[in-house]
């Protein structure tokens, strides 16, 4: 008799900025071929559409009404996800910097993020994903299979940052001050603030390297597909 394929998992992966979610993510959705859910390019999105039709950071209920009027669509390619906002690729322009802070403003927001928690859980609700952001196990997926909370010193985040930037020029100064702010309001804010879930487990990536971050968490996968075929 054949084996039963085990059930697919929904695997939760937070932390701060500059922690390295993003690329271990995207890496272990491939090797799992899973679906890499990127949260944060979901509030990118939403930021720079507030950018273009030169809404305020700060009004929420301008915000909410321009969330459910929007289309956010998040395409697996294998390169990394392709982020369409109302039918248009924004994967690149997203990932500037005007954008990347909009989109920490906009995303303290309670009712926005409410938001954002519906249409997330709804795209990964079957399993077989891979989410990472700063409220996924704690808030979107509090059942989440497995909840990794990905951490590094912040000092190691900043650089990694720098060198992620530095071939656009961004002066390091004005980087490492964006970073500590952008710390400052997902500590702090009210809605779903940064924190890990009591059931995470907690990977230190300060002096580990991509590789041996994505080989402790696959052992962890490991265990948990192992669980569901006993």
């Amino acid at each position: 008799m054949t084996a039963p394929s085990p059930r697919k998992l929904i695997i939760a992966i937070d932390g701060p900025a500059g922690a390295g979610k993003s690329t271990i993510a995207s890496r272990l959705a491939r090797k799992l071929g899973y679906v890499n859910l990127e949260s944060g390019a979901m509030y990118r999105a939403l930021a720079l559409k507030a950018i273009l039709w030169d809404e305020s950071f700060d009004d929420e209920e301008a915000l909410l009404k321009m969330a459910h009027d929007s289309r956010i669509a998040l395409e697996p390619t294998i390169g990394g996800n392709r982020v369409l906002l109302d039918k248009s690729d924004v994967s690149a322009r997203i990932r500037e910097r005007d954008v990347t802070e909009a989109a920490s403003k906009v995303s303290v927001h309670s009712k926005v993020r409410a938001w954002m928690v519906a249409r997330q859980r709804e795209m990964g609700i079957g399993g077989g994903v891979v989410m990472e952001g700063r409220d996924i196990g704690t808030k979107v997926f509090p059942d989440a299979d497995l909840k990794i909370f990905l951490e590094a010193d912040p000092v190691i985040r900043e650089q990694r940052r720098l060198d992620q930037q530095r071939v656009k020029g961004a002066p390091a100064e004005a980087m490492a001050a964006e970073l500590r702010e952008r710390d400052r309001r997902d500590r702090t804010r009210a809605a779903s603030p940064l924190a890990p879930a009591p059931d995470a487990v907690l990977v230190d990536s300060t002096h580990l390297s991509e590789d041996e971050v994505l080989e402790r968490i696959e052992a962890l996968v490991n265990e948990k597909l192992a669980a569901t075929r006993e």
